[in-house]
Parts: C-alpha cells; sequence; structure tokens
C-alpha cells in the first residue's frame, strides 16, 4: 500500500502548482461580476414570485369556477 502521507504530499504541491497558473479577476472585474450576479438573483426572484402569484390566482379562478 502507497504511502498516504506522501499522495497527500504530492497532491499538495500538484494543487498549489495548477491554482498558480489560474488567472484571477481583477479587484474591478469581482467587483462588477459580483453586481451582474446580484442583479440576474433580484430578476430571477421576480420573475419566480410574478409567476407563481399568476398561476395562483389562474388555478383559484378555475377551481373557483369549478366548485359552484
Amino acid at each position: 500500500m502507497a504511502n498516504p502521507f506522501r499522495t497527500v504530499r504530492i497532491f499538495a504541491s500538484e494543487l498549489v502548482g495548477e491554482l498558480q497558473k489560474a488567472s484571477w479577476p481583477t479587484k474591478s472585474e469581482l467587483k462588477d461580476s459580483t453586481i451582474v450576479v446580484i442583479v440576474a438573483c433580484v430578476l430571477l426572484g421576480l420573475f419566480t414570485s410574478i409567476s407563481d402569484f399568476a398561476l395562483y390566482n389562474v388555478v383559484d379562478a378555475v377551481t373557483s369556477l369549478v366548485s359552484r
């Protein structure tokens, strides 16, 4: 069986090497991306809320017609 400490050490050194090769965003790019994500979440939340409200009213109207 292989030495588990050796494999962890190899993994950690390869991980550091890959992270050094990655391109990291600048502070302004990170801020802009964060704003885009927050706006997209708000828009998706509004769309979901409006769709849910409309669907609820449609189902309520149909069930009130059927129950008469």
